[in-house]
């Protein structure tokens, strides 16, 4: 079987990206294509076309929209590794960036000048995005220098906002009604705001369970186990999982969160206590996030706003429309407009993306597999 795909870098993430005539029209089709495009049920994905962690191990699925407003809407997928599965659960600002360059490149959305709008729908949260797309001289470029933290590589200007991101999922910004309370997992009691801000997440004191908040990826990774006990215990409470479901990974977010401390960025840059205003270290899937997701930035940017949260308490920007996160890979600036009853309606994130191949994936069949270690 081949499919056309489009390899995409947003951000600091990779996703190939399916236009939606091209696959299967239901979701366990479509599940089962991905699962054998990128090699899931292998740990590295060596027969496959994922990158084997999770921010290279990411699709998603794109068609034009008939909804007023909306240009493309995009289903976004979170391929296993090791696990022949896909998590469905959550959306991706990255991805997002990523799908609105390929839609201008394609031709679904016109050029207009110097800078094209896109609007996204994510088809899994039902959030809104308005991507700002760099066209200068009304072209639409291959390569372009603007770089995010995380890595060195430049890529087209992209920024992205999140329109009116407060409780999408839960129909609630703090699903329980607190700012912050107490939770027990993973044999911790930890400090934690609950909250429900371009996704659901659980963002924890890093204080409260004596960390710093700047722990290196090495470090954090041993303590993802908690972690996920943690993330698992506040989609209870938040109402998260629905009655005799299974646990997943992919939400709530996860992460801690401490005060402005001094660390050297991934790429061995130095990053001072006085570049940003809180630290966030975020869990991705079952892995320290190597840089933050954007849907996590935007939930810290509204946590920044929340007298008495976790990321209120932690930082030397609170209660401010503007606030730069410290993350692994450096530091991420969040801009907050549109305030309407104290929150905003939306959230800005500058980013960059560069399409790197047009491919034709040939996907394998899994019923030839099994056949061919059948007995007899």
């Amino acid at each position: 079987m081949h499919v056309p795909a489009t390899l995409v870098r947003g951000g600091t993430s990779k996703c190939w990206l399916f236009d939606q005539q091209h696959v299967p029209a239901s979701l366990a089709g479509i599940e089962e294509l991905l699962v054998n495009a990128y090699g899931a049920d292998d740990p590295v994905q060596l027969n496959g076309v994922g990158g084997a962690t999770p921010t290279t191990s990411k699709a998603a699925v794109v068609r034009p929209s008939h909804a007023p407003g909306i240009d493309v809407e995009y289903l976004f997928g979170q391929v296993g590794i090791g696990v022949p599965a896909v998590e469905w659960g959550s959306n991706c600002g990255n991805c997002a960036t990523a799908i609105a360059l390929w839609t201008v490149g394609r031709g679904l959305v016109p050029v207009t000048g110097d800078r094209t709008t896109v609007v996204l729908r994510n088809v899994n949260t039902g959030a809104v995005l308005e991507a700002t797309v760099d066209t200068a001289g009304g072209v639409v470029h291959e390569f372009g220098d603007v770089t995010v933290p995380g890595t060195r590589s430049g890529g087209v200007a992209v920024g992205l906002t999140f329109l009116d991101p407060a409780g999408g999922t839960t129909g609630s910004l703090l699903p329980t009604g607190a700012a912050a309370e107490r939770l027990d997992a993973g044999g911790r009691r930890a400090r934690v705001s609950l909250l429900d801000a371009g996704a659901p997440m659980s963002l924890v004191d890093a204080g409260s369970v004596g960390r710093t908040g700047a722990e290196s990826p090495a470090v954090l990774g041993a303590d993802v186990p908690w972690l996920r006990a943690i993330r698992h215990a506040a989609a209870d409470v938040m109402g998260l999982r629905p009655a005799g479901a299974a646990h997943t990974d992919a939400v709530p977010k996860v992460g801690l969160v401490g005060p402005p401390a001094g660390y050297l960025s991934s790429t061995g840059e130095p990053v001072s206590a006085r570049d940003h205003d809180v630290t966030v270290r975020m869990l991705s899937m079952n892995a320290p996030h190597p840089a933050i997701g954007l849907t996590s930035a935007v939930g810290i940017a509204l946590a920044n706003l929340i007298d008495g949260s976790v990321v209120h308490r932690a930082s030397t920007a609170a209660g401010l429309p503007r606030v730069r996160i410290g993350t692994p890979a450096g530091v991420v600036d969040v801009a907050c407009a549109d305030t309407e009853g104290g929150y905003p309606r939306r959230v800005t994130v500058r980013r960059a993306a560069r399409v790197i191949c047009e491919a034709r994936i040939l996907v394998p069949d899994p019923r030839r597999r099994t056949l061919a270690h059948s007995p007899g």
